[in-house]
């Protein structure tokens, strides 16, 4: 089973220490059966009392031992997990994030790992179970070879039966799987589109009967039928151990000559194995569910670590002395296409050839749809061109430089993401300096910072771009790329913006590119390019007088 695979590979040799514990207890298990059974048949077992003692004491012993290595196995694996999951995330390139779509992660991240510590948690236990059962057939053995070997046949034939409906449970757990993908898209259109769909019950009503019922039913029905395989196979499992007992007691002594005292050990013995058996069986479901799970993760781990990036040499990380504050970024007939949802033709941008100076304010203008996006991203270096060359300072950037590039750029995508803490900046001086920064954004009033911790980022749009703008300044990089960043702001931010901000920053010769459609605002650029249809339909220069 993967699962065990997944397991093992964590770490094999606390699954061989917590083994051996389990077969002891076992052991110890199946030797108190045997005293229990000497005790039932004779009078005086007095002289028994501290070999019972011992053998309980040895029991839980072994048995805590193995449950203590096999709980800290487990979490370590879920954790292991947890954390090599999000790194092949966070170290897979941004369209193929795209293209996997949020939902599938999150569904990944939240449900199938969740699954699958739920499972782990449970692998004590059946070990334990695991050992007894062990441990009573071997003393099964010893007292009657014979009559195991036709006790063994019948439940071998019941174990038959059982397996082989439970590859038919483990597809329906797996469509199900599938489906829930679906369901947390359902999920996020919630999340995101209440708006829109509280303004328009028809749509709303159809959403909900349609779209999200019909992902929720299926899984229901999957879950559902195949819930029914395991109750069947629990009670096929049930009938087997009463079977068992009722051949044991009524059937064998008629063919094979059998003691008294023999049939009441087997019959003592079988009775003592219905728990664990039991629990085992009651435990199926939730092993499969984790087997579909680990499946679901390793298909995913698989194809991001199959698209993951090159990691940034240690010759090429970003320190104050092999980072130039004066960058000059160059896109020579550069070109790129995606194919959103399969689309056959998809979205073509270029060839784009621009060159963004340092101490230069560079305004990017289109359309809607006109792909400045889509050229932002690769500005920026988190989409690679498809052909043509992109550079900083005249070095050429390919995979294995590409993550050193990006440490170039502090920028506020339209769909930014804030963080509550500034992460990535840690200095002695952090906190004044955020707080000079709060000041001059006007956001001292609502927002503090104590040990480069945000009070709260619960705020107005508009306020939570200019702490993230806040962000941008402490990161200090050579590069700053903002996309429609005034488009929240009050008329006097947005004016302070265009007037202020960006001069402050290109006095101090960083390269800005600004992705507006503020057009009362041009003549204060000193590059405009116009994006239409993936093309750049001008690109003007901006004289003095022209700007004043």
């Amino acid at each position: 089973m993967k699962f065990i695979q997944f397991l093992l590979k964590t770490s094999w040799l606390n699954i061989v220490i917590a083994a051996v514990a389990g077969l002891v207890s076992g052991g110890c298990n199946a030797k108190l059966i045997w005293l229990i059974n000497q005790a039932v048949g004779q009078a005086a077992v007095s002289h028994s009392l501290l070999y019972f003692l011992g053998l309980v004491t040895a029991t839980l012993l072994t048995s805590t031992s193995s449950q203590f290595v096999l709980i800290s196995l487990s979490q370590n694996a879920i954790y292991r997990l947890r954390l090599r999951l999000s790194e092949n995330i966070l170290a897979a390139p941004l369209q193929h994030l795209e293209m996997l779509g949020s939902n599938r992660l999150l569904a990944t991240l939240t449900d199938d790992v969740r699954v699958l510590s739920h499972t782990v948690s449970v692998i004590p236990n059946v070990c334990t179970d695991l050992a007894t059962i062990v441990g009573c057939l071997t003393y099964l053995v010893w007292l009657s070879s014979d009559v195991f070997i036709v006790i063994f046949a019948i439940t071998a034939i019941a174990v038959w039966c059982t397996h082989s409906t439970l590859g038919k449970a483990q597809q329906l757990f797996a469509i199900a799987r599938e489906e829930e993908d679906h369901l947390f898209k359902h999920f996020q259109a919630i999340a995101t589109g209440t708006k829109e769909l509280k303004l328009h019950r028809s749509r709303r009503e159809e959403f909900l009967t349609e779209e999200l019922q019909g992902s929720a039913a299926t899984m229901r029905q999957k879950n559902i039928a195949a819930m029914r395989i395991f109750a069947l196979a629990d009670g096929l499992g049930q009938f087997s151990l009463f079977a068992i007992l009722g051949f044991t007691l009524f059937i064998l002594p008629r063919f094979v000559e059998t003691s008294p005292a023999m049939l009441a050990s087997y019959a003592l013995t079988t009775t003592y194995l219905a728990i664990p058996i039991q629990n085992l069986l009651h435990r199926l479901p939730d092993f499969l569910r984790g087997n579909v799970a680990l499946r679901k993760i390793e298909r995913m781990k698989l194809a991001l670590a199959q698209e993951a990036e090159l990691d940034i040499p240690a010759t090429h990380r970003m320190t104050p002395q092999n980072v130039s504050q004066h960058c000059q970024v160059e896109l020579e007939q550069v070109t790129y296409t995606y194919h959103p949802d399969g689309d056959e033709h998809g979205f073509s941008l270029g060839p784009v050839s621009l060159s963004l100076q340092p101490g230069q304010v560079t305004y990017l203008i289109g359309g809607n749809g006109s792909g400045k996006s889509t050229l932002a991203k690769l500005i920026t270096g988190l989409y690679p061109p498809m052909t043509g060359k992109v550079s900083i300072d005249g070095v050429a950037i390919a995979d294995h430089n590409r993550e050193w590039y990006r440490q170039h750029f502090s920028a506020i995508f339209s769909d930014f993401h804030l963080f509550e803490r500034c992460l990535g900046c840690d200095r002695p001086n952090l906190d004044h300096e955020a707080k000079r920064y709060l000041k001059q954004l006007q956001l001292d009033h609502k927002v503090s910072v104590r040990n480069g911790v945000f009070s709260t980022i619960h705020l107005s749009q508009g306020q939570r771009k200019r702490l993230a703008l806040l962000t941008a300044y402490l990161e200090d990089r050579p590069v700053y790329l903002f996309d429609e960043w005034a488009s929240d702001q009050d008329p006097l931010f947005r004016e302070l913006f265009y007037r202020e901000i960006l001069v402050r920053l290109k006095e101090q010769g960083k390269t800005i590119l600004v992705i507006t459609h503020d057009d009362r605002y041009f003549h204060l650029a000193d590059q405009i390019i116009k994006l239409e249809y993936g093309q750049i339909e001008s690109q003007l220069s901006m004289t003095v007088g022209a700007r004043g």
